[in-house]
């Protein structure tokens, strides 16, 4: 079962102080005297589905108006999926809680399960959940796309347009690739260029990722080699020279340090010692010999180190600020090059994929074209005689195909329902009928042959009853009756054939109380159903009552 409206509050809203609603399900009329305030529930439902309001809308006296109302049974996967989307609260045990508030200062707020939302969000919502008719902008079947779509769902064609929409949206994606290759062939070679340079150059230094710090070590030693091996041949001098030196000097004081023991064992360990030293001094003077014989002096040498450092400075200037960065953007380089280089190969694959892709388009939009023609033309019959039904006897319904100048999500072309109540007079787009009555009439007879494919859960119609009457009134009944077997019907009326086939009746009344005129609405049944249908048919008189009694005993 569709969601229900199952609760309405309003507070300060025109004449309404305060008034808790509970329309009940099925099909519900609302009736009352001229001026009685019976449009403020369209008013109410207007501003939760996100049309636009002003603070002229605010009671007098008051300083805010706010409207609340609660939809129970909502399991539509459409408004699940815009809940999740806006990122609001979720529907507790599937109750959709839709609340606005406007204020003399001009704000308004408005919010969906008690999170705070945009009034985008609120017509979101709107769209999947009431449908008002009456003399305001809130038709959704004014929509050439919504009328294309309940085309298409008569048809039995939503499969076969989700195909459409996928092919073409496939055709799209492959074309948009082969723009971007050819749109850019002159700035694709031009980086073809710049990155076989790079590559280049990067490839050919075979940089190693720890060589810098090598490389800095070998030109430190080189660029000093001649103080080096001054101060590797001065220290040696000192520890092995013929003159006099260091070896030959603790030599002499490993002899003494050895006789002074033979005199005195306590000396003994001052051998070991001086021994150490010798040992060591050996020691010292070997690796000075071998440090030395590895210092390059060679300014051939040199000039090689200081080349291959200029090198590496230049390529971290222009690629990184290391030989690893430099590596990674030639890596990358490489990379993007293969890309562009194989961009030539994937045009000529493109061209033959959006051939095949242009083919599948073209078979699919005809068969959806066909699908539509042939549905069309049964819908025509089925909205023709339904008005006929309502009071139309000569009117014409037809539903025009416009072709595209190119392929759009919902096909090869768009609908577009079009009417003329009376011989003589144009067909013109149902969003151009301009008398309330008319178009209320005619959305009945649409909603009635579109019953099994349109899913708002909620109808509200008003001044459907404009010029009707007679026979007609009662067939209007019938058929709102009829509609409200698969969802809540609300229908402001002054036909009293229609109020007497509904399931709920409410009557708004008007009165005076300490100087204010309030608006307030309450339920009728029994006697006092028989009253108000009496009072609508003309007066209290006896037949009047009679009468009452016979339409509501018809239901």
């Amino acid at each position: 079962m569709p969601a229900t409206l199952t609760s309405l509050r309003i507070r300060n809203l025109a004449l309404v102080e305060e008034l808790s609603w509970e329309p009940g399900a099925g099909f519900t009329a609302i009736t009352g005297e001229t001026g009685a305030g019976k449009s403020v529930i369209i008013g109410a439902l207007n501003l939760l589905v996100g049309e636009r309001a002003d603070k002229s809308l605010i009671r007098s006296g008051a300083e805010t108006c706010t409207v609340e109302a609660v939809f129970d049974g909502v399991a539509d996967p459409r408004l699940v999926s815009i809940l999740e989307e806006a990122g609001v609260e979720p529907c507790e045990e599937k109750r959709l809680l839709l609340k606005r508030s406007l204020s003399t200062e001009g704000s308004g707020r408005q919010f969906v399960n008690g999170s705070p939302c945009t009034l985008s969000l609120l017509r979101l919502l709107g769209v999947q959940l009431v449908d008002l008719h009456g003399p305001h902008d809130h038709q959704s079947l004014f929509s050439r796309d919504q009328q294309t779509r309940l085309l298409d769902s008569f048809a039995g064609a939503d499969s076969l347009r989700a195909e459409f929409f996928e092919a073409r949206r496939n055709l799209a994606a492959l074309e948009r690739e082969h723009r971007g290759i050819h749109e850019n062939e002159q700035a694709a070679l031009r980086e073809i260029d710049l990155l076989t340079h790079q590559t280049t150059e990067i490839s050919s230094a075979d940089l190693d990722a720890g060589e810098e710090e090598v490389l800095v070590s070998k030109h430190r030693a080189a660029a000093n080699a001649t103080r080096i091996l001054q101060l590797c041949g001065g220290l040696s001098a000192k520890i092995s020279g013929e003159e006099f030196s260091l070896l030959n000097g603790i030599s002499d004081a490993v002899r003494s340090t050895r006789e002074l023991s033979k005199l005195d064992p306590a000396a003994e360990s001052l051998v070991s010692f001086s021994e150490a030293a010798s040992e060591a001094l050996a020691e010292l003077d070997s690796g000075l010999q071998k440090y030395a014989d590895d210092v390059d002096a060679d300014p051939a040498a040199l000039a090689a180190v200081e080349a291959r450092l200029d090198l590496v400075q230049t390529l971290k200037r222009k690629y990184g600020a290391s030989i690893p960065e430099i590596l990674d953007f030639g890596h990358q380089a490489t990379s993007r090059l293969n890309e562009l280089q194989g961009r030539a190969a994937r045009s000529g694959e493109l061209d033959a994929e959006i051939q095949k892709a242009a083919s599948l388009l073209k078979t699919k939009g005809a068969r959806l074209t066909a699908k539509r023609q042939e549905a069309g033309r049964a819908l025509e019959k089925k909205v023709t005689s339904g008005l006929k039904d309502l009071g139309f006897a000569k009117c014409e319904f037809s539903i025009s195909l416009e072709k595209l100048p190119e392929p759009g999500p919902q096909g090869m072309e768009i609908a577009e329902f079009v009417f003329s109540p009376n011989p003589g007079e144009d067909a013109r787009p149902l969003r151009a009928v301009a008398s309330s009555g008319e178009i209320s009439r005619v959305m009945l007879a649409l909603k009635g042959a579109l019953a099994e494919q349109d899913e708002v859960p909620l109808l509200v119609f008003d001044e459907i009853d404009s010029n009707v009457g007679g026979e007609i009134a009662t067939r209007v009944a019938v058929r709102m009756r009829a509609l409200s077997a698969n969802r809540q019907v609300l229908c402001i009326t002054h036909l009293p054939q229609v109020a007497a086939s509904a399931h709920n009746h409410f009557v708004v009344s008007k009165e005076v109380r300490d100087g204010r005129t309030k608006t307030s609405l309450h339920p009728t049944k029994d006697e006092s159903r028989i009253t108000e249908i009496a009072r609508m048919l003309g007066g209290k008189s006896a037949t009047a009552i009679a009468h009452a009694k016979d339409l509501l005993a018809d239901n």
